[in-house]
């Protein structure tokens, strides 16, 4: 059967790589290698980076990977990227595994919605009120210098890469959270506004129902494009049914 590598560190490309386990395809997961204690997929797994596009085409000979699934973070533009190349040049199939987008909640319509993270913070501030982050911790160059003598609240997975200003309270969390919890977090600190991304799903969308319930504004920094012309599922059923008609 087709060897099939499928780019992951997402909840998707876990259940994906279960589903294709249990159907016996051939597979190997790849982690960027980003988090200390990642959850891992059933499987082989390897983590670190390619060595960019080229690397990548090299793998994939290497390996004789028939298909690829790009089931990366919505915000992995560079991985994704790559790999949308690395197919091309290897003339092997790519799909893309993204989680559906939070355009469609209810209250999208009343979030600021913004292009990126400096947009973010202006727009933060504009709002006013002290600010929870929740953007993940390689955004938050972005902020450290503008809000380096106010109160901030950074919620993450893993350690800063740099120190954080003094003024700052981290939270480290994983999901999966709850409203009630979320609730109680942000009116604790006093939260007048709250930055997350498109990161879609169910996850962590429990801190967006607690901020409604408080009338707390969300600014919500858009998903990056990706690359034209790649056929895109939004779940792993319809991914493993992808693999299996080219297995």
């Amino acid at each position: 059967m087709t060897h099939v590598l499928v780019l992951g560190g997402t909840a998707e490309a876990r259940d994906l790589a279960a589903r294709l386990e249990a159907k016996g395809v051939p597979l190997t997961s790849s982690l960027a290698g980003r988090v200390s204690s990642p959850r891992l997929p059933v499987g082989p797994v390897r983590i670190g980076g390619f060595g960019g596009v080229a690397g990548l085409v090299d793998w994939i000979a290497e390996h004789e990977v028939g298909a690829v699934v790009d089931a990366t973070h919505p915000f992995a533009g560079t991985m994704g990227s790559h790999a949308a190349q690395a197919c091309s040049q290897a003339d092997v199939p790519l799909l893309r595994l993204a989680r559906p987008g939070w355009r469609d909640h209810p209250d999208a319509g009343d979030w600021t919605w913004v292009d990126g993270h400096d947009a973010a913070r202006e727009a933060a501030d504009a709002l006013g009120g002290t600010p929870f982050v929740t953007t993940g911790r390689q955004t938050l160059h972005h902020h450290v210098t503008a809000w380096a003598d106010r109160e901030v609240l950074v919620r993450l997975v893993e350690p800063p890469e740099e120190p954080l200003p003094p003024t700052w309270t981290v939270l480290r969390s994983r999901g999966p959270f709850e409203v009630t919890g979320e609730a109680a977090l942000m009116r604790g600190h006093g939260v007048g506004v709250l930055l997350t991304k498109d990161s879609g799903g169910s996850f962590t969308a429990a801190k967006l129902a607690a901020a409604r319930t408080l009338g707390i504004p969300v600014v919500v920094v858009a998903r990056p494009p990706r690359t034209d012309g790649v056929a895109q599922v939004g779940d792993a059923a319809a991914a493993a049914d992808w693999v299996l008609t080219r297995s």
